[in-house]
């Protein structure tokens, strides 16, 4: 059957080959059998023996007739059948065809797209050769399609971008190649295709010129570079120019202080306060820029660590309060009581931007006075402060530019209290990078509220605390006499301890409310009138067990009358309020008398202190040997680091080591970094940490930038006095050493400067 197939086959190719020589083969065959039967018939018919019978003869031409018409008609249909086929056929050739005019169209196409296309297409057989090369890549390497044919050619490489390989297989890479129009970068793609089945693999290379993209991301890493090197120069400068303006600026500030404590004439003491404020305000400024060039360096770390709420906005009032007070002003904190007692944030970056509203509050309000409101805020966790004042207020259209840097509501009202415009933009700044938002409500005339909020979570371990037990004044008749912000925060606490609260502010109204019913506690401010306040106090002793006398700083030293049970110091604090109405009623206050000047903690030292100081600069090692003198200290002076070693050496091996050493951190010949390390391996050399002896190490420095701080923890030292440096600062940093003769070493990771405790 095979076989036969076979044979077919190769005759119909035969035919289809040579169909002249089929066509006379097939009419041969034809005119043969024609020829042949017919000259039979015909011969036999006319044989002697043929016994001829015309009846057989018609019957076997019509047999023969009606084989011819089966055939006949046998032939047609096939014929028609074969037509059928060949309309199909023809259909289908004709779809085939347009079939492969669609596909070279689309050959056309994609050979002109890739062609025409600006990259760089080239492929390569398993031995490097060109098997084809697009137009584009002709063109960059100034040949002919037909002379890179066939050959290894490539480009030049100058230098060699990095390289990656993707999950496919496929080779990415830059390369810098040399052509006839230049150097170029080319961004490469290379993987291997296989064009036809049964071949070997080729190597497909697409480049795409990449030269202006790449020049300009170098151009712009160039600029970054240049520009990080620019702010980390500006950044050693502020810190260069902080360090040379704090070190005179010690000196304004501490021989100031020093002058004022000598006796002097009422024209002297103003002229020596008016330099002081000078330094003080030009200290301020420094304090400014420094803030603002870490915020534009990107060097403005947050510290998140638990700390007391309230206790930082109620310090944060009582700071404050001589400013405010120096100026008629009230300043009262609320802090809501549904706030967690312990939160978690930076406290040191809040209190500052706290401080500078607060304080720009002040200095921008005439009358009235200031609030600093704290409540929930409208998202979880989130903390709002309100700092409230009755001031100028802030034109709308000047409200958001005393946010930029430099900017002032307008030059008047910069020439008339001065700033640099750098304390809204720092807060701004500050409140952001906390994860925060600050906005400002404002009229003309009518005050401005500053509103903080920012997320401030609460800490483990102060969950569910409260910062102090309250009272329970449900049902409780509260009378308060008073004016004023802090009268109606007091008011506002009252009421939420569940306290029936009178405000009333005319002292004569309030004398006669007290026979109307009886009172759980009067509070009667000594603003109104020492003498009518006296007087209301006495009145109120009938219809009150508790009479309480809210007092200024100012006049907390006065007699008070033996009519009131105790008094509150402005501002007030919550606890103070909330301890004084649990007491029990009618039992005199040991505190109604007044106290005495606090004393100096400098005289009130129990043992005076054996100090080495190593300053360089004449006038701040002329204060701090005031300074230390003053406190009862004897001082030895070294100027430069070399002298200071010496010292210290000598006195240890005197066996009258020094109690503490002040290092400056940059002076001559040798600086206090080094100075400090060799002490400590000179300590460790001998063994003497393991007798528990360890010269405390302080640096007295004007730089306040991190880096400068870890490196002198690195060394060894202890903690940090700033400059410029007062009296307070240092008999703060001196206390607990004059007590137990030790400092603690501060936590590396986090160290706290002595001088800001």
């Amino acid at each position: 059957m095979g076989r036969t197939f076979r044979i077919k086959v190769r005759m119909r190719r035969f035919k289809r080959q040579h169909p002249r020589i089929a066509f006379a083969i097939r009419s041969f065959m034809i005119f043969s059998a024609t020829f042949g039967g017919a000259y039979g018939f015909v011969s036999g018919s006319r044989s002697e023996n043929s016994a001829y019978d015309p009846h057989a003869f018609a019957i076997g031409a019509s047999f023969l007739f009606a084989l011819a018409c089966l055939g006949l008609a046998t032939l047609s249909m096939r014929l028609r059948f074969v037509d059928r086929r060949l309309r199909t056929l023809a259909a289908h050739n004709e779809a085939l065809i347009d079939r492969n005019w669609e596909l070279k169209e689309a050959e056309e196409r994609a050979r002109s797209l890739f062609e025409q296309q600006g990259d760089l297409i080239v492929l390569r057989d398993t031995d490097g050769r060109i098997t084809f090369a697009n137009e584009a890549y002709c063109a960059l390497a100034g040949r002919a399609r037909g002379a890179l044919v066939g050959t290894h050619f490539d480009f030049d490489v100058l230098e060699q971008g990095d390289s990656a390989r993707e999950s496919n297989g496929t080779r990415i890479h830059d390369q810098k190649i040399a052509t006839p129009l230049g150097a170029r970068w080319i961004a490469w793609r290379e993987g291997y295709v296989r064009l036809d089945a049964g071949q070997p693999a080729e190597l497909q290379s697409v480049g795409r010129d990449v030269t202006d993209r790449t020049e300009t991301e170098r151009a712009l890493s160039d600029a970054r570079d240049q520009a990080d090197a620019a702010n980390r120069a500006k950044s050693r400068f502020l810190a260069m120019a902080s360090h040379e303006i704090r070190t005179p600026l010690n000196g304004i500030i501490g021989m100031g202080g020093l002058l004022l404590d000598t006796n002097l004439t009422p024209e002297q003491a103003t002229y020596a306060r008016a330099v002081k404020t000078s330094g003080e305000a030009l200290m301020a400024l420094i304090e400014e820029l420094l803030d603002y060039s870490k915020i534009e360096a990107g060097k403005l770390d947050l510290d998140q660590r638990p700390f007391a709420l309230s206790t930082l906005v109620e310090e944060i009032t009582e700071l404050l309060a001589p400013r405010a007070q120096a100026k008629t002003l009230e300043i009262a904190a609320y802090v809501d009581e549904r706030l967690p007692i312990e939160v978690i944030g930076d406290a040191a970056r809040l209190r500052q931007v706290l401080l500078n509203l607060a304080g720009n509050a002040i200095k921008f309000t005439t009358g009235g006075g200031v609030a600093l409101i704290v409540e929930p805020g409208i998202w979880p966790n989130e903390i709002s402060f309100l700092v409230r004042d009755t001031g100028i207020g802030i034109a709308a259209e000047a409200q958001q530019r005393i946010f930029r840097e430099f900017e002032q509501a307008d030059q008047r009202i910069a020439r008339t209290y001065g700033g640099t415009g750098l304390g809204l933009a720092i807060s701004e700044r500050i409140v952001k990078r906390m994860g925060g938002r600050i906005t400002l409500t404002s009229e003309p005339g009518r005050g401005s509220t500053f509103e903080v909020a920012v997320p401030l979570p609460p800490s483990q371990a102060g969950a569910g605390q409260t910062a102090f037990p309250s009272p329970d004044l449900t049902g409780k008749s509260m009378l308060l006499v008073a004016d004023g912000i802090e009268a109606s925060l007091i008011a506002r606490r009252l009421a939420r301890w569940g306290g029936q609260t009178c405000l009333v502010a005319d002292a004569a109204v309030a004398e006669a409310l007290l026979p109307e019913r009886s009172w759980h506690a009067v509070l009667i401010d000594r603003a109104i009138g020492p003498a009518i306040a006296d007087h209301l106090g006495d009145a109120a002793r009938a219809h009150a067990s508790q009479r309480l006398v809210l007092l200024t700083s100012s006049s907390r030293h006065e007699k008070l009358s033996p009519a009131f049970t105790g008094f509150l110091m402005k501002p007030l604090r919550a606890a103070s309020l909330a301890a004084r109405l649990a007491l029990t009623p009618e039992v005199a206050s040991p505190d109604l008398a007044p106290e005495p000047p606090a004393a100096s903690t400098g005289t009130a030292l129990a043992k005076s202190l054996s100090i080495l100081v190593a300053e360089d600069n004449e006038i701040n090692a002329l204060l701090m040997r005031s300074l230390l003198t003053k406190l009862g200290h004897r001082v030895v002076i070294a100027v430069h680091g070399e002298a200071a070693l010496e010292s210290w050496l000598a006195a240890s091996s005197a066996g009258t080591p020094y109690d503490l050493v002040l290092m400056d951190i940059q002076m001559p010949q040798l600086d206090g970094i080094e100075a400090t390390k060799r002490i400590r391996a000179h300590e460790a050399g001998l063994g003497s940490h393991l007798g528990g002896r360890h010269t405390p190490i302080l640096a007295l420095t004007a730089n306040t930038l991190a880096e400068d701080r870890h490196a002198c923890f690195e060394a060894g030292m202890n903690g940090f006095l700033i400059k410029p440096l007062d009296r307070e600062k240092l008999d703060e940093a001196l206390a607990g050493l004059a007590a137990s003769r030790h400092l603690a070493v501060p936590d590396h990771g986090n160290p706290i400067p002595a001088g800001n405790r």
